[in-house]
């Protein structure tokens, strides 16, 4: 992770991605918690753009509309083409960034003609897309449009610089503004292409959270690691039938000025897969602001308990009193790209192990939810601490509309855990934890703050927010090193708990029972651990957290923007 000297940030700086006010991944997080650095560098000289996915009926909860001067004069005389639509405003977060969101419907019409050209120019082949593909090409090819018909506008040159004159000749030259687009996976791919081709002085910035093409392999059960010298990209998207979005991507990332991506073990995979080498490892931060402290995180932690303790005794009819050893794992529902298996199986390893307490596992992976379960919900209405006969299938929280088939319900069955045995329970909650959810109705970091560990085993992880999070709240986790931030870990920190508050896990594809048995000694190491142990295990958490925030690693995003902006200017 190199840095080099910052000789300019740009003047106006585009970023575009399919999350911007639209909170369904990971991406959401990235950009919204790095918002607040960037607005504390130069105030509204970063434009967010987003999909307007929205309706009056079903309006962001994240973006107000409002007067941004310069932009809403923009949005009421933009010729814009039929179809496509503005709505400019302020994204909802810590900083208030501006942002756009985009009608993009009108790109539908002239995909075909598009594809041509995109084939034409840079040989990205929509010819096998499917699913989401079009959606992404024609909000990213209405974001091209966009940003093309704002930077002609001449937005954020209202006072361009006097051309100053020499004793002698003509008028120096003025450098032209420098623009940045940057653009996020390859469902904006085509919007950087647009860019490109129609915008050559506006340098062009494209980061991969995670290849579309590596996280097919490891979603169809293939070992990526050992065998990633011998991959081709271009084959292997052929077989898994990925060959539109990975020929996109692989453009984006061949023509964009500079391409970055999120962690080491990343850009190896783009190397190998997408045949560029990313020219910034970018590593995501965090923002510090949604962390209680003081005497409210204590009540948060306490009423966090509270609810978790409550919900396995209402489902188990055991009594599990404050001093259960409470874990949880979470993020995308990916059962063997996030750990989920390892997960579960180190939850059967404990039940053989001497743990000094009862151990509770939470599964907090969003699931083909249906509903919260009427009889949990009636056992918690009535008011009783703790309950003496289990429920039915106690080992789940909402009933699932395909519940015979879910991987995590299949495994935890056959694991056992459905006889309930006192000293370590499984808990699948199935649902985004929103503060609505029926069950616990408490937010996802609320819950978090009750944890005494967390565990994310996971296989493919390009970065991996779920422990920087964990530690953020003080709450010691352990991941692996497949994952960014454990490789992150490993490169700034000792690799023990009461270094950093992260314990990181050798994880190969040729090793799973020691992953397992691994992560069953870490957690036994802290169920049984003394006071002042876990008092320093929790500071160094929070320590390490600290080296993670964005005021840290926001100077590698500067580096690939200057970079990028050098190239523009040979243009």
């Amino acid at each position: 992770m190199e840095k080099t000297p910052v000789s300019q940030r740009p003047e106006l700086l585009f970023e575009v991605s399919w999350e911007v006010c639209n909170k369904i991944g990971g991406i959401y997080t990235v950009l919204s918690t790095k918002a607040k650095t960037l607005q504390k560098l130069s105030k509204d000289t970063t434009v967010f753009i987003g999909p307007d996915v929205w309706s009056e009926s079903n309006p962001s909860p994240w973006f107000k509309e409002c007067n941004i001067p310069g932009l809403t004069r923009w949005s009421r005389n933009a010729q814009l083409p039929d179809g496509v639509g503005v709505r400019v405003g302020r994204w909802e977060i810590p900083g208030r960034p501006i942002a756009i969101l985009v009608k993009f419907d009108g790109m539908y019409a002239v995909k075909d003609e598009f594809y041509a050209r995109m084939w034409e120019l840079y040989g990205v082949d929509s010819l096998h897309a499917y699913g989401d593909y079009d959606e992404g090409c024609a909000f990213a090819h209405a974001a091209g449009v966009v940003i093309e018909s704002i930077v002609l506008s001449g937005y954020g040159q209202e006072n361009p610089p006097v051309p100053s004159v020499p004793r002698r000749g003509r008028p120096r030259k003025q450098p032209a503004p420098s623009v940045v687009a940057h653009f996020d996976e390859w469902t904006t791919g085509m919007g950087l292409l647009y860019v490109k081709s129609r915008l050559p002085r506006v340098a062009t910035v494209f980061t991969t959270h995670a290849t579309s093409i590596g996280r097919s392999i490891c979603g169809n059960n293939k070992p990526l690691y050992d065998y990633l010298a011998g991959y081709n990209g271009d084959q292997m998207a052929r077989e898994l039938n990925m060959e539109a979005k990975h020929s996109l991507e692989k453009a984006a990332a061949r023509e964009a000025d500079v391409f970055t991506t999120v962690s080491d073990i990343t850009a190896r995979e783009c190397e190998q897969l997408l045949e560029r080498r990313p020219d910034v490892v970018t590593p995501n931060g965090f923002e510090k602001n949604f962390v209680p402290t003081g005497s409210r995180a204590a009540e948060v932690r306490d009423q966090a308990r509270r609810s978790m303790l409550r919900v396995a005794s209402a489902l188990t009819g055991h009594h599990y009193d404050d001093s259960a050893f409470l874990v949880i794992s979470s993020g995308r529902c990916e059962y063997r790209n996030k750990g989920i298996d390892v997960y579960l199986d180190v939850a059967a390893t404990l039940r053989e192990q001497q743990v000094d307490r009862k151990v509770v596992t939470f599964v907090m992976v969003p699931a083909w939810v249906k509903d919260p379960r009427a009889d949990l919900r009636e056992r918690l209405a009535s008011g009783r601490e703790y309950f003496d006969t289990p429920l039915a299938e106690p080992v789940i929280t909402h009933s699932l509309n395909n519940h015979e088939y879910d991987p995590i319900v299949g495994r935890i069955r056959q694991l056992g855990f459905c006889n309930i045995d006192p000293r370590v329970a499984v808990i699948f909650v199935p649902c985004y934890l929103n503060g609505s959810d029926g069950i616990f109705n408490l937010p996802y970091y609320d819950l978090l703050c009750g944890a005494d560990a967390t565990v994310f085993p996971s296989y493919y992880e390009p970065w991996g927010y779920t422990p920087l999070e964990s530690i953020a709240f003080g709450v010691p986790t352990v991941t692996t090193t497949l994952s960014g931030f454990g490789q992150w870990i490993l490169s700034s920190f000792e690799n023990h708990f009461e270094s950093c508050g992260v314990k990181v896990v050798g994880r190969g594809d040729s090793n799973y029972g020691d992953v397992v048995w691994n992560i069953a000694q870490d957690l036994r190491f802290l169920a049984n651990a003394d006071e002042k142990t876990i008092a320093r295990v929790r500071r160094a958490a929070r320590g390490a957290a600290a080296c993670a925030e964005w005021s840290n690693f926001i100077s590698y995003y500067d580096t690939a923007y200057a970079q990028a902006l050098a190239k523009a200017a040979t243009r």
